[in-house]
């Protein structure tokens, strides 16, 4: 089950490695999107706004323990690759007790800082109450997400990515089942909507924990491993916080976006809650495709393997741009029919807005597409300040766009800043891989080898 990309055909060895994480992450979309389309439906504007809001600040907070466990991820793939089987154990030991740490941490903070965090979303007085009453659930699951994510991270960094795929189709399951029995049999409402999700969570966090421990013995640490060991720790914290800041920064990007669209009130707040989730469904398979690419490239130069390194550089690209290309069609065409989904036909105005953002922003999935690659690249071969450095070139400049065309161009400005970012951090990230690439692709201590 777990899979060596190091040898073997480069796209086919890639592409299976990608497929069960495409369909894991889609899972997960639909998983998330249940609530927004079941709210939608049955309680409306008001409430699929609050759901929508709360949304992207969960989205923040998930990234910063989903950020620390790709960077250990990242440092895993490495020690799998090179064969290292005391420093991938030890590696699995140290960052576990890192990342539950620091999850804990937020957990507590979120909830001291419920009404705080609110505020600073500028939240309509209308959606407060129904806001603050679904955060107050949906911060349980936080550790059940946190768990979920770094067994998932690090089964992947061994070439695992089916298993994955079956605890969160089994959670994705039930989280619709118990959407519609709180929401609909129980009239719950969002309180409701936030309950199933976090049931579902449980079962996926303690789910794949307890297969890990049962069944993937190169990723069981010993007691002793346990123990700190400040070089293996220096290594994650290293991978693990600028991974993290960089998935930090890009959804604290989006989170002020979130601010400027609250300010516009709640119609162009239910149509971003509604025309996001389209988006990230739409390009979600070539950020998993970036994701399989890392783990491909971290295993390749860990073995020292620089010929299949820039082989595979070359093969992702094509694949990423075509995909991507087929995507922004399926989703500028069909934009009409994807936001009635959400939001009941009757809606117009929401349904123009929504349009009007999946028009701008699904024209351009290619530019997303190729920074995916780009973070997944640099995470790999051990420069995530450099993803960090991108990231902060794409989101800064989306923010600070959208705040300056925002009075002058209204929504328009706001969905243009996003592929304005994407595509000039792209432009930065391809420039310095080509003016530099062959001091980035030398493994230190390492002779390059041809595949």
């Amino acid at each position: 089950m777990n899979r060596d990309l190091t040898k073997g055909s480069i796209a086919r060895g890639m592409l299976l490695f990608a497929l069960p994480m495409i369909a894991g992450d889609l899972l997960q979309q639909l998983y998330n999107m249940t609530d927004t389309l079941i709210v939608g439906q049955a309680l409306g504007k008001d409430a699929l706004a609050a759901v929508g809001s709360a949304y992207a600040l969960m989205t923040f907070l998930t990234s910063i323990f989903l950020g620390m466990s790709m960077g250990a991820g990242a440092y895993f793939s490495i020690c799998y690759g090179r064969k290292d089987q005391t420093s991938l154990k030890k590696g699995c030991a140290q960052a576990f007790v890192l990342i539950m740490a620091i999850a804990v941490v937020i957990n507590i903070t979120v909830y001291a800082g419920m009404d705080p965090i609110l505020h600073f979303l500028a939240v309509p007085d209308q959606i407060y109450t129904g806001m603050r009453l679904y955060l107050s659930w949906i911060f349980a699951g936080i550790l059940a997400t946190s768990l979920y994510n770094f067994f998932a991270c690090s089964l992947r960094a061994i070439g695992n990515s089916i298993v994955p795929l079956w605890f969160l189709a089994i959670s994705t399951v039930m989280n619709i089942i118990l959407d519609l029995l709180f929401v609909l049999v129980f009239h719950q409402g969002i309180a409701g909507a936030a309950i199933a999700t976090i049931i579902a969570q449980y079962v996926s966090g303690i789910g794949i924990l307890l297969y890990t421990i049962t069944k993937e013995k190169e990723l069981l640490p010993a007691r002793s491993d346990f123990h700190p060991d400040p070089a293996v720790l220096k290594e994650i914290w290293n991978q693990s916080f600028l991974t993290c800041a960089q998935q930090s920064c890009m959804n604290f990007g989006i989170l002020l976006v979130q601010r400027l669209v609250d300010s516009f009130g709640p119609v162009t707040m239910a149509a971003f809650a509604a025309a996001v989730k389209i988006d990230t469904f739409a390009y979600l398979p070539v950020q998993d495709f970036g994701n399989a690419f890392s783990t491909y490239i971290a295993q390749n130069y860990g073995a020292g393997n620089t010929d299949r390194v820039r082989r595979g550089i070359h093969t992702s690209l094509v694949i990423s741009t075509l995909f991507s290309a087929i995507l922004s069609v399926l989703v500028v065409v069909n934009a009409p029919f994807l936001m009635k989904v959400f939001i009941s036909a009757s809606e117009t105005e929401v349904i123009a807005s929504g349009v009007h953002y999946l028009h701008i922003e699904g024209a351009f999935y290619v530019g997303i597409g190729c920074l995916f690659l780009l973070y997944g690249l640099y995470r790999a071969i051990d420069r995530p300040g450099i993803s960090l450095v991108l990231t902060i070139i794409s989101l800064g400049l989306r923010v600070v766009l959208a705040y300056v065309f925002a009075p002058i161009f209204q929504e328009t400005g706001i969905w243009a800043a996003i592929p304005i970012g994407w595509i000039l951090a792209d432009i930065a990230g391809l420039c310095y891989y080509k003016i530099h690439q062959d001091h980035l692709l030398q493994v230190p201590g390492t002779v390059s080898t041809a595949a």
